[in-house]
């Protein structure tokens, strides 16, 4: 028999229970007000007692109404804090098992579809999948089975509040860890972020890629391209994580195509610059747009790039000298439409980076644009080495143009050397015949 104190628990708990299903949604907003006020941080054993060893009745109650709610655009966020508190308690294993088992990830993973939902309701889903992913390995795999990295990366990419967008972060994160059977997945789905067109999910997704790519040890192909192009954003922020990231990069199998492709980035194609160009002075109202233009954005980043791994390897400057980097550093110096480009350039080449470009006349651009330098060559006929070569041109004194016409005249006189070399052979054949 059950003693009298256990009688008038469970009493309570059936009237709890019954003013709860004949509540509207106002009376049940209070209730779950009062609920969140007096249980949070309560342990399993704790909320067990509180509801006379029937909280799991709650728990069905809260979960069935959020199944029944949640596609019409009603208020979610005290409802799921709620459920929060059940999944959240320590030794909550029971509560979880029952909310995964009436499909609580796939009912979460729909709410950050739908438009309709507030944006704040979102970040309490996206907490509630953070305490299911932090549960343990099968329940990491439930949420990628449940097609949950693709929601929650397309979440990630459209949410508004940067707040929330930090919150995504941290669920992508914790999918990367201890997730080996689809850690490939959540990184292939950071790779796809990159070219979305919010600043703080590109600056996130490049934050997250450098600890996904550590644990899985290998690149995708696909990450080069794609690291390359957020280099024309305006926003430093993901510029600099994107340097950061290419930081890592070299040290893996990419590294010859990611070389390359910075070091072609300091000259724009000249189809594209012109076709930008033309739209924009075709507008009067609009001053010195140029400036703004993502390709020359781009250069300038490479620039800076360039100038960051070379200083902190001496190797990876002999590599990018054999692609004619210096050549494309002088091209990006006389890029008189970005004065940025032509900064960035200057100080990779070590140059008076910080006046240099203001005292290029228009006729030294054109020999900087136009010039045809190539060190790794000029170095193998002169038979020095690259030990004590960094990407240095000129004394930072010297007259810019001067040195890029010495440059200039060199290659000639090469030229013409070879010229005169191969004159004799053809008279001795003429004699010959």
């Amino acid at each position: 028999m059950t003693s009298i104190k256990e009688q008038a628990a469970i009493s309570r708990l059936l009237s709890f229970l019954q003013d709860w299903d004949n509540a509207g949604k106002v009376a049940r907003s209070n209730i779950l007000n009062n609920f969140i006020e007096a249980n949070q941080g309560k342990t399993a054993p704790e909320l067990e007692q509180e509801f006379s060893q029937g909280a799991s009745l709650f728990l069905v109650r809260l979960t069935t109404w959020l199944r029944l709610t949640y596609m019409t655009g009603s208020p979610l966020d005290k409802l799921l804090r709620s459920i929060g508190i059940f999944l959240s308690a320590v030794s909550s294993n029971r509560y979880l098992i029952e909310f995964l088992e009436v499909g609580g990830v796939l009912t979460l993973l729909e709410i950050l579809a739908l438009n309709k939902i507030k944006e704040e309701d979102k970040k309490e889903s996206i907490k509630l999948l953070q305490v299911i992913a932090n549960s343990g390995r099968k329940y990491k795999e439930l949420i990628c089975e449940s097609y949950g990295v693709r929601s929650i990366a397309e979440f990630l990419a459209k949410s508004k509040s940067e707040e929330t967008q930090e919150e995504v972060q941290v669920l992508l994160d914790s999918l990367i860890h201890g997730n080996p059977k689809y850690q490939n997945q959540v990184y292939k789905g950071l790779i796809a972020l990159l070219p979305c067109a919010s600043p703080k999910a590109q600056q996130l997704a490049l934050q997250t890629l450098r600890t996904a790519q550590s644990i899985i040890g290998t690149t995708h192909p696909s990450i080069v391209d794609c690291v390359l192009k957020v280099l024309c954003t305006m926003h430093l922020e993901v510029q600099y994580e994107a340097i950061e990231l290419i930081k890592d990069l070299v040290n893996y199998d990419v590294r010859p195509a990611l070389l390359k492709g910075l070091v072609a980035l300091l000259i724009p194609p000249f189809k594209e610059t012109r076709k930008l160009h033309s739209e924009i002075v075709s507008d009067s109202s609009v001053l010195q747009l140029t400036a703004h233009l993502p390709l020359f954005l781009q250069q300038a980043a490479a620039a800076k790039a360039i100038r960051i791994l070379a200083r902190h390897n001496t190797t990876l400057a002999e590599e990018m000298l054999h692609l004619r980097v210096v050549h494309s550093l002088m091209a990006a110096m006389g890029n008189t439409d970005h004065s940025n480009s032509q900064r960035q350039a200057s100080l990779t080449l070590k140059s008076n980076a910080e006046n240099l470009y203001m005292k290029i006349d228009s006729i030294q651009a054109d020999i900087l644009a136009a010039n045809k330098v190539n060190v790794a060559r000029a170095l193998h006929l002169s038979g020095l080495s690259y030990s004590d070569m960094s990407f240095y041109v000129g004394h930072p004194n010297e007259d810019q143009g001067a040195y890029s016409t010495h440059f200039q005249k060199e290659d000639v006189e090469e030229k013409e050397e070879e010229a005169g070399k191969g004159a004799p052979e053809a008279s001795q054949e003429a004699e010959a015949m």
